[in-house]
């Protein structure tokens, strides 16, 4: 069967992230409001042919460990649908 899986990448909380604190200033400088913090990460779906959903989120978790994700400055989250 094939799964849908959805990966989230996101910078480690306690580094900064230079790409939202662009985007912040950039928010600020139009003028919007109330946005306190801006962090920017990446969306990958893979299409993953598995036996069951327990086996396709192993293998994308696999996946974003050796090849999406840089353990160093990232961390993810896997999602089957």
């Amino acid at each position: 069967m094939t799964y849908t899986v959805q990966i989230k990448v996101m910078p480690l909380k306690e580094l900064l992230d230079p790409q939202g604190k662009a985007v912040m200033g950039g928010l600020q400088n139009l003028g919007l409001a109330g946005v306190e913090d801006v962090r920017i990460g990446k969306n990958i779906t893979l299409q993953v042919n598995a036996d069951s959903p327990d086996k396709a989120k192993s293998i994308a978790e696999e996946a974003s460990r050796k090849l999406l994700s840089n353990a160093v400055m990232e961390y993810f989250e896997v999602t089957v649908q």
